[in-house]
């Protein structure tokens, strides 16, 4: 059986990190799994992804496009594809974060939102979604490196994100808080606030839960 998960959160939050942290998991249990981040994972995505990073103005609604197109082709030629070969396939970022930036960050309509992502995903959407929470100034002192760390560039695409005004990380938390209320039977809500390695095994106790329910047989 499949599983298809997702990792979300603001900036700063640790996505990343997470996400190859349950890889290194997974794999050690033995499970099939694939990792894919957003935009990003085909040929087309990763062009896509260079857009995002730029600085050329753009639209909140041709933002949200770009997001689109490259979610399309990821659905398409990989995720769909690794799940209907059993496996499990993380997602770093996916449609939600499309609600959290482009809806209640820029201010788009969330019923345009919600349609664009059920159009470029056939109504995909994961079994499970892991939403790292954190408040939005702690999480940008660690991009920054105000809180003491060194700063970070794993994630250059989000450059431009993380540049906004703080009032617009607040908006976009308030997304996700949204969000994992209305479906409280897909979203597990995670403190990632915490050092990584606590994180991680938080995550992990979600997932191996997950893996269990699914049938999903390894050395979990």
């Amino acid at each position: 059986m499949s599983l298809f998960i997702s990792i979300e959160g603001g900036d700063g939050a640790g996505k990343s990190t997470q996400a190859d942290l349950l890889m290194t998991r997974l794999k050690a249990s033995g499970i099939d799994a694939l990792l894919v981040h957003e935009p990003g994972g085909t040929d087309f995505g990763e062009q896509v992804r260079r857009l995002v990073k730029g600085d050329v103005e753009r639209s909140p609604m041709s933002e949200l496009f770009l997001f689109e197109a490259a979610r399309a082709q990821l659905v398409q030629d990989v995720i769909r594809p690794a799940l209907a070969a059993d496996r499990v396939v993380v997602t770093d970022r996916y449609a939600d974060s499309s609600v959290a930036y482009q809806g209640f960050g820029r201010g788009l309509d969330l019923a345009d939102v919600r349609a664009l992502n059920h159009a470029a995903t056939g109504g995909l959407m994961p079994d499970a979604t892991v939403l790292l929470e954190i408040t939005p100034d702690n999480a940008l002192g660690r991009v920054n490196g105000t809180d003491g760390s060194t700063g970070r560039s794993d994630d250059p695409t989000q450059e431009r994100f993380e540049r906004e005004p703080i009032e617009f990380h607040l908006r976009v938390a308030e997304g996700f808080g949204t969000l994992a209320t209305e479906e409280p039977g897909r979203w597990f809500v995670v403190d990632a606030s915490a050092r990584p390695e606590g994180v991680a095994d938080k995550v992990w106790s979600i997932v191996s839960n997950l893996l269990t329910l699914h049938g999903i047989s390894g050395n979990v």
